[in-house]
């Protein structure tokens, strides 16, 4: 069985920290995301497709540096296709059910289960479904008891959505989904093709699971991703080796080599490799990339500082973006899409 990850984004909203690294290779809990998505992958599953465009190079060096246990093969797209572009890219390395996973959704789902739903049901097609409180902000299915999905509708008024179940960003595949893709061009899943298959087949399931689901796309969540996983494993924190603290750590993880100052204090922020902080800093829900360096007296809110970066002396900033050099040639100054909220 394969799987194909859907690694292609910028992460634009995740910047600066995209501009020098691919959005799945972003650590969490000091291990690339896109691992997470690999280690639930069921055991049947031997060959993973990484639907990559922007610094696919990158992801492919880091498995070739690291071993994952199962089939690693690089799809680099030759411009961005869209979610169904990106399926249809991958068709020739499939030979069967497959599955569909976005690189930025961490969560509790057992694929293994949703598979057995999938072929119990005789599904054409299957997506996994999350509840959330506020419907509005999303898009909702709806959905039949059994399972079987008859629709979409785009941020409902409460009291006029026909579910609270989204779209969680993981799907069970058969291979005649690539009949519905045209070739060579940018295609929505979620936007163009699974409206029509739910009209032609009357094959469309939802497989609905329960534990924790978060969409790694901002900032926010993606310190909110440490801060759950640490506390479900009972961490107050988390380090890396090689580290010197001198400071006080709260809610926070740093990464390897890290070397904190002082009566420096870091609350709900993380810390990437070989970055040095100095002494009587408060760093307060921020995110601080590699190779870095934040001097003395320093005191910063809500601000994401990129790879090798200088913070300094008695430098005061909330809200903030820190990238001195330049962008990234092609990276786009705007989001160019969202899987699950097109």
């Amino acid at each position: 069985m394969e799987a194909i990850i859907l690694a292609g984004g910028f992460g634009t909203r995740l910047r600066p920290l995209t501009y020098t690294r691919a959005k799945s290779l972003l650590p969490i809990c000091n291990t690339p995301m896109v691992s997470y998505l690999i280690n639930m992958l069921p055991s049947d599953v031997t060959k993973v497709i990484l639907a990559a465009n922007y610094r696919k190079d990158q992801i492919e060096n880091y498995f070739k540096e690291n071993d994952s246990g199962k089939e690693i093969v690089g799809n680099g797209e030759p411009k961005p296709l869209g979610t169904g572009g990106a399926v249809k890219f991958a068709e020739k390395h499939i030979t069967g059910t497959f599955l569909v996973l976005n690189s930025d959704i961490i969560c509790s789902l057992n694929l293994d289960e949703m598979i057995r739903f999938h072929n119990k049901k005789n599904a054409f097609s299957t997506i996994s479904l999350w509840p959330v409180k506020n419907v509005s902000e999303f898009g909702v299915v709806d959905i039949k008891k059994g399972g079987n999905v008859i629709g979409f509708v785009e941020k409902p008024k409460s009291e006029e959505a026909p579910s609270n179940l989204i779209n969680a960003g993981a799907y069970v595949l058969e291979p005649e989904v690539f009949d519905y893709i045209d070739t060579g061009r940018l295609v929505s899943m979620e936007k163009e093709i699974f409206p029509r298959i739910i009209k032609d087949t009357g094959r469309f399931f939802g497989f609905r699971f329960d534990g924790f689901w978060i969409d790694v796309g901002r900032i926010s969540s993606y310190i909110d991703v440490h801060k759950f996983l640490m506390r479900n494993e009972e961490l107050d924190n988390l380090m890396g080796n090689n580290c010197k603290v001198n400071g006080e750590l709260r809610n926070s993880c740093i990464g390897n080599n890290v070397n904190i100052g002082k009566n420096t204090r870091l609350e709900s922020t993380i810390v990437f490799d070989n970055t040095t902080i100095g002494d009587n800093v408060v760093l307060t829900h921020c995110v601080v990339g590699e190779n870095c360096n934040i001097e003395n007296y320093s005191n910063i809110i809500n601000t994401v500082v990129g790879d090798g970066e200088t913070i300094n002396e008695k430098t005061i900033l909330e809200n903030a973006l820190v990238w001195t050099k330049t962008v990234p040639r092609g990276y786009p100054d705007k989001q160019i899409g969202n899987v699950l909220r097109e």
